[in-house]
This record gives structure tokens, C-alpha cells and sequence, in this order.
């Protein structure tokens, strides 16, 4: 067996760390897969309040955008297009020749989450995703879910 040139060790032998393999199976990822690919931060408010780091973007969830051409915009998130792995926010447009406004697609990764879209689905998510909840054993009792629903 070799040692790989960049000095750190792989540690599950299963999984290839070829660049090519790596690139083909992020282009060639289904729809699901790109559903989790494509992530976004939540803001320190939200962070705080879940004990979340992240969470799959989804439409409906409102955005500010953090890098960038359109650094500081705010907006909904109007469109999720996984095929080209970008959101569409509602007031983040560009125009054509023509003058017709045109969205611009921006990558999951520049952008924070300042309020969730929430349903049943996503609120498991977060129960999974809490951290504190999971170093202590615990989860989210019914009332803090209905009372986080409420504030939304």
C-alpha cells in the first residue's frame, strides 16, 4: 500500500480519494443527493435556537447572501435548481439585452438562512440534527416544537 502524497491518512479504505472520481460523482449526483449537497448555514440567531449548524436549502426559506456580487441582499428563496446546483432569491436579478429581469443563480454555500420554512419533515431534521439535545440524550419536547412553530 502507498502513503498518498499530501501527507494525510485515509482512513476508510472504501472510499477513493481520486479527484476524478470525486468531481464525477458530484456532476453525476441524483436528485436526493443534491438535495443534501446543497446546504446552507443558518444564521447565529437560528444556530442558537436549534443548535443547527446547517440545513438543506429548500424554497420558501428566506436567505441573505454572505459572498459575492450581491453580498448583503436579502430575499426568498423563489426556485432550488438542483440540475445546476443554485437558488434563485427573489429580489437578486440581473437584466437582459432585452431589459426582461433575469434571476441569478447563486451557489447554497454563499448564502446564510435567516428563517426556515418549517413542516413536519424539516422539524425531524432538526430534532436529528440537534446537537446539545444529542450530548445530553435528550430531544425537543412537543411544546418547544409548537412553540418554535408559533414564532415562525
Amino acid at each position: 500500500t502507498s502513503i498518498p502524497v499530501s501527507g494525510t491518512m485515509k482512513f476508510n479504505p472504501r472510499v477513493s480519494s481520486s479527484r476524478r472520481k470525486a468531481r464525477r460523482a458530484h456532476f453525476q449526483a441524483d436528485s436526493t443527493s443534491r438535495a443534501k449537497i446543497m446546504s446552507a448555514s443558518l444564521s447565529k440567531e437560528l444556530r442558537a435556537k436549534y443548535n443547527v449548524r446547517s440545513m438543506p436549502i429548500r424554497k420558501d426559506d428566506e436567505v441573505t447572501v454572505v459572498r459575492g456580487l450581491y453580498k448583503k441582499r436579502e430575499g426568498k428563496v423563489i426556485q432550488v435548481y438542483r440540475k445546476k446546483y443554485v437558488i434563485h432569491i427573489e429580489r437578486v436579478t440581473t437584466d437582459k439585452q432585452s431589459g426582461a429581469p433575469v434571476p441569478v443563480g447563486i451557489h447554497p454555500s454563499n448564502v446564510v438562512i435567516t428563517r426556515l420554512k418549517l413542516n413536519k419533515d424539516r422539524k425531524a431534521i432538526l430534532e436529528r440534527k440537534n446537537r446539545a439535545a444529542a450530548a445530553k440524550g435528550e430531544k425537543f419536547t412537543e411544546t418547544e416544537v409548537a412553540e418554535a412553530a408559533a414564532l415562525d
